[in-house]
């Protein structure tokens, strides 16, 4: 049988390569015939007509180019030297006759010759091809010149429209790139990754160049043609860079052609030049240096943004909230610089998927983890140290990212000359776990785990701990190209204790916590480019315990006191419609519609109307049972937001939000304490409502590397609360009589100029705010300052911040940093008499004078290893000196009598400049 295929398979062979001959000298065939003034396209279609040919290429990438050509019997090969002489195209052209067209590189279609056994070739192209793979960018090469099928193929191409979908991620640790862009040039359609990488754009079917940028990646595109709907996911490289950058926002020209206003994106990685006051990088920090965020002073990481108290900010972790976002009297923030991928901050103009707050929303998301490979980072400073791992639990598709900090400081106390100081301790420690894991390419699971914990004492045997921790699990699920899902169910808590223990008779023990549940569902929909829904579902249960003081110990004589719990349920439904009108117009509108309500058991008091609350006012107390419903507040709160641009590099943007607010922070300091205690809305305690109106102006230069921005807003706020005068917090059964309903009105102006490429680096940004407060009750006993307005504990007018950096070289750069801001408003004593023989104060109005005006200068030098490539650990170190000149800033005023006088002092907290040095690693 073997002896009769023989002949046969000859014959196959010899017709075979007669076929393939005939078909290569048709193709070698000289071509005749004039082109001239032909589109590039009709010029391909004409040969593919007369040859075997058949090209490839981008039409976005040839749609200007016109041929202009007399051929007289040559070959394509000359005529496409000829039609691309003195321009970026090049072309290859294939063993099987098909020729392809690129823009600004060359292409090649083999392997030069003896590559695999060490040549080096012998053409131009075939060394071009070999510096490619030996610089390791064959790969690179390989899907940008690519051609990606993206749908089911048909011939011809179906009119209509159809969509592409994926995700975004590193190359070298398979983490999702949030923020990049996605575009084609013609038609100019693009979008931008969300939080989980994920992006979807909407095109004509046909031929594509897909292009992407991203900060701190490798620009790269990728070449389709869009047949139907289809998925394409998309690695991109890391890109080192010899002067790294300080950038705030994702995209160059966000601040322009972006519907959000009020919005500022914060990358971690980038904000390590910033210096703080003990050498670690604090993303809270770096949030105080924008145009409307403030802090009442020195050692506060409370937000005060845009005229809303510190308890109106609502801060995510991985979507979990965080009800004290500081470590070690404030010095420190609750986030792990190591741990951070980003974060979102808020200020007007806020998404309607976000409620429960007036002020401001800060996002803040963790990094997934390297899926690649095991990697480590930390840094060693004066007072902290940090660790971090991060790997592939299954390689592509399980990874984790765990890290801790902890303090040292008790040893820094010690060596004060103060002996207040040598007696006390300090100390805290944070733990965070995040986990992902793709089940497949559209199921992804997320768990994320947070605990803090902080403990002192200040030269007494009184003890302060608290405690935060969190916990998120998040399914996200890709339902189409269009639409997504995301469920997410998490816990936060947030305890406190204080304790004596030196004197067993009195020794006692003060107890406060909160924990919070919500369960929530989102949905996003792109039902084009120019088209963006989401919406969805939430509910949050709450419960307090708002005092436990009780005897520590078997000989104390404490006698109990407990503060009965409190429950509430808060349920919210939203709906959010961004709208491209035209390129120029911009409109996005949204609706929340919460309801609340406060559940037994519980005891309320009911106080004679038209009278002021106090104890003695008390009528009646009803009580209600388990889970019973005692009060419901609802309402809707409205979004909307408009955008119009008046050319691609200025843009005017406008917006509304109201927001509703079922939880409040109690306290009589002016900064977040660790004693503070949060309050639900009762029938006594109205929920706080807001509107903020906001009007910026966005300019940019042409290159996008200066931007601009000036905004104004106006804020009113109902149903404040304000303390009378002696107010008593703590362990108060009917807290609602030491508490003042107040109106509220905030209103300012804000500039910014910000560089964010080259040498020289940084922004500068100026602030004019007021935030006043008036009492409305018709009652003389819940009035201050006779009805009329008074400013806030946190009203500033003026507030100034200069951050600049410059890079010397590729392992040196330099930061100086300048603040100057309004003194905040104090309450003094201005006069005094004596009655009963003892000496006492009159003082002024609420808030009537100022302590005096706050600057200070930072500077800073990174110094980073030497870039070899192959070594055990890649290390940094930074130098910092904080409160440069030495300043002595007050912050706040107080009187003590001694010896029958009264006397003033002014109390500072840093009153000479604060050195530190931090190393850094990675491994």
């Amino acid at each position: 049988m073997a002896q009769l295929y023989r002949p046969f398979l000859l014959v196959l062979t010899l017709f075979c390569g007669f076929i393939s001959a005939s078909a290569q000298q048709q193709a070698d065939k000289p071509i005749r015939g004039d082109f001239t003034n032909l589109r590039f396209e009709q010029f391909a279609k004409q040969i593919e007509s007369r040859t075997p040919y058949r090209f490839f290429y981008n039409p976005s990438d040839i749609d200007s180019l016109i041929v202009n050509i007399q051929a007289t019997n040559q070959p394509l090969r000359a005529i496409l030297r000829q039609l691309f002489e003195g321009t970026k195209f090049f072309f290859a052209i294939d063993q099987n006759q098909r020729v392809y067209i690129t823009f600004d590189r060359p292409i090649q279609t083999e392997l030069p010759v003896g590559y695999f056994r060490g040549g080096s070739g012998s053409t131009e192209n075939d060394s071009t091809m070999n510096a490619y793979l030996r610089l390791g960018k064959a790969k690179r090469v390989e899907t940008e010149t690519k051609v990606y099928d993206i749908g089911k193929r048909t011939n011809p191409i179906r009119p209509g429209r159809s969509t592409i979908a994926g995700s975004v991620r590193s190359i070298s640790s398979g983490e999702p790139i949030v923020g990049a862009a996605i575009y084609v040039e013609n038609p100019r359609i693009g979008t931008v990754t969300d939080q989980f990488g994920y992006y979807s754009i909407t095109l004509p079917r046909g031929r594509y160049e897909l292009k992407l940028r991203s900060i701190g990646q490798k620009d790269t595109r990728r070449r389709v043609i869009l047949y139907a709907d289809g998925k394409l996911d998309i690695e991109m490289e890391d890109d080192v860079i010899a002067l790294k950058e300080v950038v705030i926002e994702a995209e160059k020209d966000v601040n322009v052609s972006g519907m959000q206003m009020g919005q500022q994106r914060v990358d971690i990685k980038t904000i390590r030049q910033v210096p703080t006051a003990l050498g670690e990088a604090d993303l809270l920090r770096v949030i105080l240096t924008l145009p409307g965020v403030k802090s009442v002073g020195e050692s506060s990481t409370g937000l005060n943004v845009r005229g809303g108290s510190t308890d109106q900010n609502l801060i995510l972790y991985n979507d979990a909230p965080i009800y004290n976002s500081s470590h070690l009297f404030g010095f420190f923030s609750a986030f792990n610089p190591d741990i951070i991928k980003s974060a979102e901050l808020y200020k007007s103009g806020i998404p309607s998927r976000f409620g429960g707050r007036l002020s401001s929303v800060l996002d803040v998301q963790t990094r997934d983890g390297n899926k690649k490979k095991l990697v480590g980072s930390g840094g060693i400073g004066l007072l902290t140290g940090r660790l971090t791992l991060e790997g592939p639990l299954l390689k592509d598709k399980t990874s984790f990212i765990i890290g801790g900090r902890s303090t040292y400081s008790d040893w820094l106390l010690r060596q004060l000359p103060n002996s207040s100081f040598k007696n006390s301790q300090a100390s805290f420690y944070d733990l965070n776990l995040h986990v992902t894991h793709d089940f497949n390419e559209k199921n992804t699971l997320y768990l994320t785990g947070y605990l803090s914990q902080d403990r002192f004492r200040l030269n007494s045997d009184t003890t302060y701990q608290y405690q935060n921790q969190t916990a998120t699990l998040k399914w996200k699920h890709i339902i189409n190209n269009k639409l997504y899902s995301v469920f997410t169910g998490s816990y936060s808590g947030y305890k406190y204790n204080v304790y004596s223990e030196k004197n067993p008779i009195n020794a006692y023990q003060l107890d406060f916590a909160i924990n919070q549940s919500q369960v929530k569902a989102d949905f996003n929909y792109y039902p084009s480019n120019r088209h963006a829904v989401d919406y969805g579902i939430s509910s949050t249960y709450y419960k307090l315990s708002p005092g436990n003081f009780r005897p520590r110990g078997s000989e104390s004589l404490i006698v109990p006191d407990l503060v009965s719990s409190e429950q509430g349920l808060e349920n919210a439904v939203y709906i959010g419609d961004k709208f491209d009108i035209t390129d120029q117009l911009s409109i996005s509108g949204g609706l929340r519609y919460s309801a609340y309500t406060y559940l037994g058991p519980k005891s309320v008091f009911q106080y004679a109307p038209g009278q002021a609350r106090t104890e003695n006012t008390i009528i009646d107390t009803v009580a209600y049972g388990t889970n019973q419903a005692i009060q419901t507040y609802h309402g809707p709160e409205y979004r909307l937001a408009l955008r119009y641009s008046l050319s691609s590099t200025a843009s005017i943007k406008a917006s509304f939000n109201r927001m509703r607010q079922y939880i409040q922070m109690l306290s009589n300091t002016t900064v977040i304490s660790p004693t503070d205690i949060w309050k639900l809305s009762d029938p006594n305690i109205k929920p706080q409502i807001g509107d903020q109106y906001a009007l910026g102006f966005y300019r940019n230069n042409r290159t996008n590397t200066i931007e601009t921005s000036v905004e104004v807003y106006y804020k009113t706020i109902q149903n404040l609360l304000d303390y009378r005068s002696g107010a008593i917090l703590l362990l108060n059964h009917h807290i609602e009589t030491d508490v003042v309903n107040a109106q509220g009105k905030a209103y300012g102006i804000e500039f910014l100029i910000k560089k964010s490429t080259g040498k020289l680096n940084g922004w500068l940004s100026y602030t004019y705010a007021r935030t006043l407060l008036r009492t409305n009750s018709p009652n003389s006993a819940e009035t201050i300052n006779q009805g009329a307005y008074y400013p806030s504990n946190y009203d500033k007018p003026h507030d100034v911040t200069m951050i600049g950096n410059y890079k010397i070289n590729r392992r040196f750069s330099l930061s100086l940093n300048f603040t100057y801001s309004t003194g905040r408003p104090i309450t003094l004593p201005v006069s005094k008499y004596t009655l009963d023989g003892a000496q006492r104060l009159f003082y002024s109005e609420r808030n009537q004078y100022r302590v005096p005006d706050y600057y200070r200068a930072d500077f800073a030098m990174n110094i980073e290893g030497n870039h070899k490539i192959k070594k055990l650990a890649h290390s940094s170190w930074t130098i910092a000196v904080y409160n440069l000149t030495g300043r002595r800033n007050v912050y706040s005023v107080y009187f003590k009598s001694e010896n029958g006088v009264i006397n003033g002092y002014k109390l500072s907290i840093f009153g000479q400049p604060i050195p530190s040095v931090t190393y850094n690693f990675r491994f």
